[in-house]
């Protein structure tokens, strides 16, 4: 028996590749399906099942792709209504596996077909737990995103979690290793550990939900507060992950397509398609096309795409470091942005050496912030979550998170000139960027971010107060 994690940190998601005796069973996999294929045909073994544990919001399956091409049924738990062909399996319901067997837990709460995955091994033995968004290590799955769906308050779908860990997941073994669809970073829970598998017993001592001695009011008061927004994107995730969603190689056969600066200036100017520059922020800053936005794909490039970009359809236009470009368009396809109609061939180098007009942003190292900070009184936009700031901030700061970009944008004005910093210089770069391409032409970037700030003395900052929930 084998069982691996196939973790992708960009949008802190955990597959699962289950082998036993020449048959293997994909839990939760990406939209790009190739590396199970092969991994599969490595092992001389045939994919079985396709086993998803809930209908995703925050990326879309590969289930649909990996069906195809493997000829494995896709299976759901109860209350799934996909519409595609699938299995939908009963509660308790046992899936032979080689020499190994995995039985469908139902659990409810986080969504309404939510459905853990156990597997026993080849004595029967209860060994390991594939958990979805039911059970994270150190959280469980909130109970907020499921409500329309559902028809249900975010209250009454927690209560239905509480039963479900309750009566489904506590009663079981304390030594079986959970494994979770997400970790820390993942805004499908709010305050999950770093560690991507645990033991049951240790989640049991340690998960603030799985506390014995809680009421079920006491859970559904814990498990809604703190709550965030959940991102624009994640319905629009459901929707493709129940509905449908066209394969990875349209998807990529569309995007893939390589323009002259004269091809690309012209497809901007006919589809009104974003143009969106991918490279390093320091780089970005230094030149870029006029109107494009900047979500390096360095960074948290998924999330941030889903919670800038509201409109999953919207044609996009890439600018990336030359040889990354499958890469950039394959994940945007993970967040359900399949619409890239072509790239800048050669790169920003291209349209440079083409002689076309370009941008530029200021940026500035955090030493250079000091010595203004001594000359007069400055415009300072802190973008970090408001969490962030209120631990620690940069006395006389506003805080303007990029989380809410156009509520932020409603804070500065065009006539005044502002310093903008995030934590590292990712976000803020994001920020400056946007800003500019909707007119807004005096922001300077803050390099290092507050990480730097903190390293002059002569910049004053509040006292570090430990934030109560971790966002």
């Amino acid at each position: 028996m084998k069982i691996e994690q196939i973790y992708t940190g960009c949008l802190a998601q955990g597959a699962y590749y289950i082998e036993s005796n020449g048959e293997v069973a994909i839990i939760d996999p990406l939209r790009e399906v190739e590396p199970y294929l092969a991994k599969a045909q490595k092992d001389g073994a045939q994919i079985k099942y396709v086993l998803e544990t809930h209908f995703h919001a925050d990326f879309v399956s590969g289930h649909l792709d990996l069906a195809a091409k493997s000829g494995a049924p896709i299976v759901f738990g109860p209350n799934a209504n996909p519409e595609f062909e699938a299995h939908i399996a009963e509660d308790g319901e046992i899936l032979k596996l080689g020499n190994i067997s995995i039985k469908v837990l139902h659990t409810p709460g986080h969504t309404m077909e939510s459905t853990c995955y156990l597997l026993r091994d080849e004595n029967g033995k209860d060994v390991a737990l594939f958990s979805g968004d039911t059970l994270f290590i150190g959280d469980v799955g909130r109970p907020d995103l499921a409500q329309k769906a559902a028809h249900m308050t975010q209250e009454q779908l927690a209560e239905t979690l509480f039963d479900s860990l309750r009566n489904k997941i506590m009663p079981l073994a304390d030594d079986i290793t959970v494994y979770p669809a997400h970790g820390a970073g993942s805004a499908c829970g709010k305050n999950m550990s770093k560690e991507t598998t645990d033991l049951l017993g240790n989640q049991k001592k340690n998960n603030y939900a799985l506390r014995a001695d809680m009421t079920k009011a006491e859970f559904v008061k814990e498990v809604t507060t703190g709550l965030m927004p959940p991102p624009a994107y994640f319905p629009l995730n459901v929707a493709m992950n129940k509905h449908g969603y066209d394969s990875i190689d349209e998807v990529l056969d569309r995007g893939l397509h390589a323009l002259s600066p004269a091809g690309f200036e012209a497809a901007a100017n006919e589809t009104g398609a974003l143009i969106l520059d991918t490279r390093a922020p320091h780089v970005f800053a230094k030149g870029f096309i006029p109107n494009s936005i900047n979500i390096g794909i360095d960074g948290g490039f998924a999330p941030w795409v889903g919670a800038l970009i509201p409109d999953i359809k919207q044609n996009i236009l890439l600018v990336t470091e030359q040889g990354r470009e499958e890469e950039v368009v394959t994940r945007l396809a993970r967040v359900g942005y399949d619409f890239t109609i072509g790239y800048l061939k050669d790169g920003f180098e291209a349209w440079a050496e083409d002689k076309r007009e370009f941008d530029s942003i200021e940026s500035v190292d955090a030493e250079f912030l000091a010595e203004e900070m001594k000359k007069k009184e400055l415009n300072i936009l802190d973008v970090r979550k408001e969490s962030e700031y209120k631990s620690e901030h940069i006395i006389d700061a506003e805080n303007a998170p990029l989380d809410f970009i156009n509520e932020s944008m409603m804070k500065v004005s065009k006539d005044k000139t502002y310093y903008v910093h995030c934590a590292g210089g990712y976000r803020s770069m994001i920020f400056a960027s946007i800003l500019k391409a909707r007119g807004y032409d005096n922001l300077i970037d803050v390099k290092g971010g507050f990480s730097a700030i903190k390293q002059q003395a002569d910049i004053p900052v509040t006292e570090y107060v430990c934030p109560t929930t971790l966002l």
